[in-house]
């Protein structure tokens, strides 16, 4: 009787440890971050710095965006908004944009570069943004969407400035698509976050 060859024996123990992963992955029962939904409180801001603030919200629906407005500092329904949230995809209103500013320090940024900002694109019919793109990485063994914790500088389409950090993809209120961030907001029109 002769023995299979090793290269055999090595994929076979592999395959056992990835299908072993996979099920300690999906028996384990997550802990949510403690975060819990904003109530909206639209209130005017006006020219002032909104120093920074965390917000959560609920971003669950497949097929409505959910409109947030810096210049109010919250989820708003009608007028004028400033970046949008469906699921895991985040976008600029028309005429803003947003540049990835990579794996800061949010209280690092205390000023926003003058250009390079990316306006939202069309890619299969869905529009996403190419300032934000992949936001988070997702763990095979947990099967949950953390944040790579980017700073992203956002310019509006009134011309104003904020700095942004995507937080969590899940708090205990609402589970999956609950988003976290936090941001300071240039109700100035300068480009000072501090």
């Amino acid at each position: 009787m002769t023995r299979p060859p090793i290269m055999v024996m090595v994929m076979a123990a592999a395959f056992i440890l990835l299908i072993a992963a996979l099920l300690i992955g999906s028996f384990t029962r997550p802990e949510f971050p403690a975060y819990a939904l904003t109530v909206p409180a639209p209130r005017a801001v006006g020219d002032t710095l909104v120093s920074a603030t965390t917000y959560t919200l609920d971003a669950s629906s497949t097929d409505r965006w959910v409109t947030f407005d810096f210049a109010r500092s919250a989820v708003v329904d009608s007028g004028a908004w400033d970046i949008a949230f469906r699921r895991f995809h985040v976008i600029t209103s028309p005429g803003g944009g947003i540049q990835d500013l990579g794996p800061v320090s949010f209280d690092s940024v205390s000023e926003v570069p003058d250009g390079g900002y990316l306006a939202n694109a069309v890619e299969g019919g869905d529009t996403v943004s190419p300032g934000v793109g992949k936001w988070y990485s997702y763990s095979m063994l947990s099967h949950l969407l953390m944040s790579k914790h980017h700073v992203y500088a956002v310019r509006t389409a009134r011309g104003r400035y904020a700095k942004l950090e995507l937080l969590a993809y899940y708090c205990k209120d609402a589970g999956i698509a609950c988003l976290t961030f936090r941001y300071a907001y240039q109700g100035g029109g300068r480009r000072t976050l501090k």
